[in-house]
């Protein structure tokens, strides 16, 4: 099966999961939602072969559900109110979502051939990597020479997520009270 059909899959599903996230009343339903949501894009990151964006978004998406869902576990937080304006948003959010999904289709059909570099930098890397970079595994050189602050970049991003998450938990442990106030 093609690569765009699951890159269309998964669109759709990302879509679907988003309204069903603003559709449920329960906040940590809707927390979960989103969650696929997020899982769903780490999926279509290992499609477009680009691991490294993958296991990124995987754990931040991980540590993001931890830490909404212990912020959240509150039971005066649980439900949401029914909103007077509920079905202009809902109706809007629709249009935006089914254009989202009809202007990606158009960008799926104009990707490469799977398995093909997108860019000559990818090639660049392929040819050169090796010379320039003097190292043996031509991913660490990549990784570590030609995107060093990408790298520094992804690893701040996890960084900022750990912290956060272990902020909300020694928060909830430094209570007593463990599973909410």
């Amino acid at each position: 099966m093609p690569i765009e059909t699951w890159l269309t899959f998964l669109l759709g599903f990302m879509i679907l999961g988003s309204i069903v996230a603003l559709e449920i009343k329960d906040i940590l339903s809707s927390i979960v939602a989103i969650g696929v949501v997020g899982l769903a894009v780490s999926l279509a990151f290992l499609f477009l072969q680009a691991p490294d964006l993958a296991v990124v978004q995987f754990l931040f998406e991980i540590f993001a559900l931890i830490i909404l869902v212990r912020t959240f576990i509150r039971k005066d937080f649980h439900v949401m109110e029914k909103a007077s304006s509920g079905r202009w948003i809902i109706g809007f959010t629709l249009i935006g979502l089914a254009a989202v999904f009809l202007l990606s289709l158009k960008v799926f059909r104009v990707l490469p051939p799977f398995g093909e570099p997108l860019m000559e930098t990818s090639r660049y890397y392929l040819e050169h990597g090796a010379a320039d970079t003097g190292a043996a595994n031509i991913v660490a050189g990549i990784i570590l020479d030609y995107r060093a602050f990408d790298t520094l970049g992804e690893v701040t991003v996890l960084l900022t997520a750990i912290l956060g998450t272990l902020t909300v938990l020694r928060f909830r442990a430094r209570d007593g009270k463990g599973g909410g106030r």
